[in-house]
């Protein structure tokens, strides 16, 4: 895994009739992302820092299990141990500081949690070369560094609709996401690169000053309009009417995404695909590798594809559904990474072959889930109260995280008892089931984010009238 209706809007049509015109010269469509980029210099800024932060994370995704396990001699339990801090935070904390970050500047928690990222990673290489690193240690640095990504996160994705124009936020989306999956793609190549010539620890000193780059980024953009409120019932300029007062307005933010429909859908396909799609995986290394003779080099480079996909998915999720309408459009990638994966456990094949087959289907997956993406992110930021987009954001990051680690544990229970292979088709066929909530009739009209936000604005007004 719709505008603010505030009421003065153009309407859709006319919006994207402006919005198509503005990107028209000599009568050739030009990229809407790139043409955000190229004409809007807060934005820019904004998404270079963003491009180096994910270039840098890259390299800390593969240096620090190799510094756990090379630089301090360490065994799986330890590996484990330390890439499990960095998440934690995640499951943890995302609800509560969804509700803290409310009525925040955005803009100072992201640049102080960048700062404060690249400071504690700083400490890995000094650590080491100073002979005090230990595992406990690590664990502690990478803890805190998933505290702050994750205050980050959140933050990030109510500051991007403040940052460029409700017409231009899908694009804007598109060009973050697409920087990021080229990183995904080709950051563990560098990263290993660069651990080969200078080693691990000193390879982490790359994200520290991705981080910098990022707050420098942030600090020299401009948003367009203040998304702090300093109350909860405060009714502010981008609010549909929704009240936030109540006894627990820590629970905001969930009952913000299990009233609105179109919310809801997102939300229970997003939990519910993050916990089967671990039965599915954790299964599948598992039959390919174990007994279908797949060599692991290959099923390295087959599992990449889905990388390749998901920059595929993301350059054509505007055209697409400008082509097909938002819902349909929804429905197109939902077939490509729900439904497609049934197929890994159907081919009696074995080494490359099964791997050929693998890489094919993890590349469709990676267009849908690539197109996903950005029609997800746009969605919930549109159809989120501007005033509640934090809030909303850590409800929605601790449903999502929450599912992951009972769908491993599944997973576990599943492979032991009914065996790898068809873990794998239990896992893909819960894929399917987590993309029914997503096919109603109403969604699948829906034409685009402006549509849908207008739908939720409707509705909302109809369950206070």
């Amino acid at each position: 895994m719709g505008s603010r209706a505030s009421g003065q809007r153009n309407s859709p049509a006319s919006d994207q009739r402006s919005n198509h015109a503005s990107e028209q010269r000599g009568g050739r469509l030009r990229d809407p992302s790139w043409t955000l980029l190229r004409g809007d210099r807060s934005f820019r800024h904004y998404w270079l820092g963003q491009s180096a932060a994910s270039a840098g994370a890259q390299f800390t995704t593969v240096a620090i299990p190799l510094v756990t396990a090379i630089a301090l001699d360490a065994g799986p339990a330890a590996v484990s141990l330390v890439a499990t801090a960095g998440t934690l935070p995640y499951l943890l904390f995302a609800l509560l500081a969804g509700h803290l970050l409310h009525g925040r500047d955005q803009k100072r928690s992201m640049i102080a949690t960048d700062l404060l990222q690249a400071l504690l990673l700083a400490q890995i290489p000094l650590a080491w070369v100073g002979g005090w690193l230990t595992v406990p240690l690590l664990a502690a640095i990478t803890f805190a560094s998933g505290c702050c990504a994750l205050v980050f996160g959140l933050s990030a994705f109510a500051f991007v609709p403040a940052l460029v124009r409700d017409v231009h936020l899908a694009a804007a989306n598109r060009a973050v996401q697409g920087s990021r999956t080229v990183t995904e793609i080709s950051g563990p190549g560098l990263a290993g690169l660069l651990i080969s010539a200078a080693g691990a620890p000193a390879a982490v000193i790359v994200t520290a000053v991705g981080h910098l780059a990022s707050a420098l980024g942030v600090a020299t953009s401009h948003p367009r309009e203040r998304l702090a409120v300093s109350t909860d019932a405060a009714p502010g300029a981008h609010s549909r009417g929704s009240s936030t007062s109540g006894r627990l307005p820590i629970l905001t933010g969930l009952r913000i995404l299990f009233t609105q429909p179109h919310l809801r859908a997102l939300t229970i396909h997003a939990a519910t695909y993050n916990a089967t799609e671990q039965v599915l995986v954790l299964n599948l290394i598992l039959w390919a590798v174990r007994q279908q003779d797949v060599d692991p080099g290959a099923y390295g480079l087959a599992l990449a594809a889905a990388g390749v996909g998901g920059l595929v998915g993301t350059l054509t999720a505007l055209r697409l559904a400008d082509r097909c309408g938002l819902g349909r459009a929804f429905a197109l990638s939902l077939l490509a990474s729900c439904l497609v994966p049934v197929l890994l456990p159907a081919w009696p094949l074995t080494g490359w072959a099964l791997a050929a087959v693998v890489a094919a289907v993890m590349l469709v997956r990676g267009v849908g889930e690539g197109n996903a993406n950005v029609y997800s992110v746009t969605m919930r930021q549109q159809l989120i109260p501007r005033e509640e987009l934090t809030r909303s954001a850590g409800a929605y990051t601790q449903v999502m995280y929450g599912s992951i680690p009972l769908g491993a544990a599944l997973a576990g229970v599943v492979g032991e008892s009914l065996g790898a292979r068809t873990g794998v088709l239990l896992g893909a066929i819960g894929l399917v089931v987590s993309a029914v909530p997503m096919l109603t009739p109403t969604f699948l009209r829906l034409r685009s984010t402006t549509t849908a936000a207008a739908a939720g604005s409707a509705a909302g007004a109809a369950g206070t009238a």
